[in-house]
């Protein structure tokens, strides 16, 4: 029998299969371990051992959140206007004028249309309007009618032409070229820096009074949706009863409505805005009616608005159809109205070189309303920072205002808005 002899130990198969692994893995614990002392080892180490290496971590991304937005608005201008207006409305927009708004403007059918064309030369020629590109000519004129649906379509189209010309402008503002401000554009974008977005200043009524028997339940029909020529519209024979699917609201025709009421009203994500827009077309002076109903109707927005227009509107007793003309004999109680703007105004009437004298910083002819972005000279002739604001004593006015509605005992206040 053959003596046993001595062997050396024997490695099992499956032991032999896991030795690489086992010494791969004790490398990479070596590396790992070494790249918390030497960081070049690890990313020349890394990159050997990966054919592909995972893309660099820029920290600045995640150390530094993106910068916030200015908090300083823009506005968005309607300035309307009809035959005889070109003088008025070029004035109206020198003293709301600011680099950092955008501005529709507009003169209706009625207007000849020599005027029209001055009105795009006048835009074309002004070297700052050119270098700002922020004023804008509705080109393809609309038939506006007070009493009809026209003059809230003419403003609908305003909205779509303010939303596709610009993407970042906050509050929608409409004025006729018989309005005019009361208080610089440096004081109403400073106090509106400081006001949530969402609102809505709108002055709403849901008493119709007299309104309910001779406007809202007669039918009308107004030529200037399919006429070229103004006329009056005429009255149907029957009438109707008030409607059941929603409740009317009636109030100012001039407003500020921030974006997002105007961004529903336009584009309609439920189909309100299109059904009233419809029931408004035969509804005596819709204007003073549609956005009203529109947006106490609607729950995402009725909370938004403030019942107020921020004119200065004076009536006869009893009101007539549109408002008396103001005089110099007015210029008292504007001011302590604390309002921006106040309607209405004959062309170069006195009252409004006094307004420019004591509330605008001195205007003069066509120069604009000094404030914080204005450079050059003369003055004014080119934009430095937009930004900069300079407020002065209307702010103060229009702040007080702001505290009445916002702060003081009101419908917004108490949440009772659009009962």
């Amino acid at each position: 029998m053959e003596p046993l002899k001595s062997r050396a130990p024997q490695i099992p198969l499956m032991e032999k299969r896991w030795a690489f692994p086992m010494v791969l893995c004790w490398i990479l614990c070596a590396v790992l371990l070494l790249s918390t002392f030497n960081k070049p080892i690890t990313s020349i180490t890394i990159t050997t051992l990966f054919s592909s290496p995972p893309p660099p971590l820029i920290l600045s991304n995640l150390s530094s959140p993106p910068p916030p937005s200015p908090s300083i608005p823009r506005f968005a201008y309607l300035i309307s206007g009809s035959k005889g207006d070109l003088e008025k409305l070029w004035r109206t927009l020198h003293a709301v004028y600011h680099p950092r708004n955008v501005y529709v403007l507009h003169l209706d059918l009625k207007a000849p249309a020599m005027e029209r064309k001055e009105l795009e030369k006048k835009v074309e020629m002004n070297q700052l309007f050119k270098m700002v590109m922020n004023v804008h000519v509705i080109r393809k004129a609309n038939m506006v009618t007070y009493k009809g649906p026209t003059m809230m379509a003419n403003t609908l189209h305003a909205c779509a032409v303010l939303l596709k010309k610009s993407k970042d402008w906050d509050w929608f503002i409409n004025l006729s070229a018989s309005d005019y401000p009361l208080v610089t554009q440096d004081d109403l974008l400073h106090t509106f820096s400081s006001l949530p977005r969402n609102l809505s200043f709108l002055e709403y009524f849901s008493n119709l009074g007299w309104k309910e028997d001779q406007r809202a339940k007669p039918l009308i029909i107004d030529p200037g949706l399919y006429k070229t020529k103004k006329t009056d519209v005429f009255w149907a024979s029957q009438r109707r009863e008030l409607p059941t699917a929603f409740k009317l609201f009636t109030g100012s025709a001039w407003m500020v409505l921030s974006r997002e009421f105007v961004e529903y009203t336009i584009w309609g994500w439920d189909n309100l805005p299109r059904t009233l827009l419809m029931y408004y077309t035969n509804f005596v002076s819709s204007s003073e009616g549609y956005f009203q109903t529109l947006i106490c109707n609607t729950p995402e927005f009725m909370h938004t608005v403030v019942n107020h227009d921020l004119h200065y509107i004076s009536w006869d007793k009893p009101p007539k159809q549109h408002p008396r003309t103001l005089s110099v004999s007015d210029a008292v109680h504007m001011i302590d109205a604390n309002v921006p703007f106040a309607r209405k105004f004959i062309s170069n009437d006195a009252v409004l070189d006094k307004i420019d004298d004591e509330l605008l910083g001195g205007r003069r002819n066509e120069s604009f309303v000094y404030g914080g972005w204005c450079e050059g000279s003369p003055v004014c002739t080119e934009v430095g920072d937009v930004l900069l604001l300079k407020p002065g004593f209307g702010a103060q006015r229009l702040g007080k205002l702001m505290d009445h509605l916002l702060v003081g005992n009101s419908g917004f206040v108490t949440g009772n808005q659009c009962k």
